[in-house]
């Protein structure tokens, strides 16, 4: 079967919204047995759901990573998804998701896209993963974790995740029941910024200094297989930054930033301007086209104009949908929230993000 084209979008019909918190749901997607393989997903990957406003409004994306199990490699692709939707103060689709959609509305879907993931069947047969998550960044890792424990069956994953509240904490009962499924093979430390809890860790946030007291103890550090941080931007740079001075590989740390205060654009000292004129000539499902990039248009949207199935979602370097290669000339990217320092030396950048240096650049967004 052909690989699912880029930014395709598929109408999947809401099974059920289940109320986690009292500002998150969950939306249990139905897939109907014709797209089950374009919706085969790895564990960590994310679905972008799009809304068109009424009356001819602005077109609305969100990203949101699939919170369900993957389906095994030799079994048939998924019959429903599932996304956790966290409420965010002004935010258009988390409120639409929220107070609006029901069970039986039709969403338009992207197929799954991402690259924090974890191939089960590419892990050591007994390797010992762990998580550092805040907040929402719970919904990848719960696939992650729940899709390698019951496929590798000597396999350990440690989850630290760090929450407001027990009232604010998303999929309590998952990750109870991925605790009672494997007692003896998943650990769990929560810990709450706002709230004492009867047993365990007192309150208060998990910055570095913490991170650097509580990770030796739970578990040899430098010997883990993989981590993976997930959550805002601040707890994931602090968990690298504690990583890292306990010596762990910067090859076995993933990240997925799931919030992005105001944060300046990184621009590189040497990374030039843009031309008066440009061009960007881009392959998208195989097929190129040569366009012009207007004065302060991204290479995305120069793209867009012509090619309106072009991928993306947040347009704002952080889930990392439109990543494409650098095939020649010079770009400069303003922010990547998205990309691992491997992807960027190989060549690949964030579309959304990149604007031309010189005249002409060709990118790829199939490799």
């Amino acid at each position: 079967m052909a690989a699912p084209r880029h930014g395709a979008f598929h109408p999947l019909t809401v099974a059920a919204v289940d109320r986690l918190t009292d500002d998150s749901v969950a939306l249990t997607l139905r897939v109907p047995e014709e797209l089950r393989e374009e919706y085969r997903h790895a564990p960590g990957q994310h679905l972008t759901l799009r809304r068109t406003a009424p009356e001819g409004g602005a077109e609305v994306r969100r990203t949101y990573s699939i919170c369900s199990p993957a389906p095994s490699a030799d079994g048939p692709g998924p019959a429903w998804l599932r996304v956790g939707v966290r409420l965010v103060e002004g935010g258009e689709f988390s409120t639409f998701a929220h107070k609006e959609i029901v069970a039986g509305d039709v969403l338009d879907v992207m197929v799954p896209a991402g690259r924090f993931v974890l191939d089960p069947a590419a892990a050591p047969a007994s390797g010992h993963y762990a998580a550092i998550v805040g907040g929402s960044g719970i919904t990848p890792v719960l696939s992650i974790a729940a899709s390698l424990l019951a496929a590798r069956p000597d396999a350990r994953f440690c989850l630290v995740r760090s929450d407001r509240t027990a009232a604010s904490t998303m999929f309590l009962e998952e990750v109870a029941d991925l605790k009672d499924r494997y007692p003896a093979r998943f650990q769990l430390v929560t810990v709450l910024s706002r709230e004492e809890q009867e047993s365990g860790l007192p309150s208060g946030r998990l910055d570095e200094e913490r991170l650097a007291a509580l990770l030796p103890a739970l578990l040899p550090v430098t010997e883990v297989t993989g981590w993976f941080l997930c959550g805002p931007y601040g707890l994931v740079q602090g968990a690298e930054r504690t990583l890292g001075s306990l010596g762990v590989a910067r090859t076995r740390v993933h990240e997925e930033i799931f919030h992005v205060e105001d944060t300046p654009p990184t621009v590189r000292a040497d990374a030039g301007t843009a031309p008066a004129h440009g061009r960007v000539t881009a392959r998208l499902d195989g097929r190129s086209g040569t366009w012009p990039v207007q004065d302060g248009e991204s290479l995305l949207d120069a793209v867009l104009r012509n090619r309106a199935d072009a991928p993306y979602a947040c347009k704002g370097g952080v889930c990392g949908t439109c990543r494409a290669f650098v095939v020649s000339g010079e770009v400069r990217m303003e922010r990547n929230f998205a990309l691992e320092a491997e992807e960027t030396d190989a060549g690949f950048v964030l579309a959304c993000q990149s604007h031309p240096v010189t005249e002409e650049v060709e990118i790829d967004f199939d490799r």
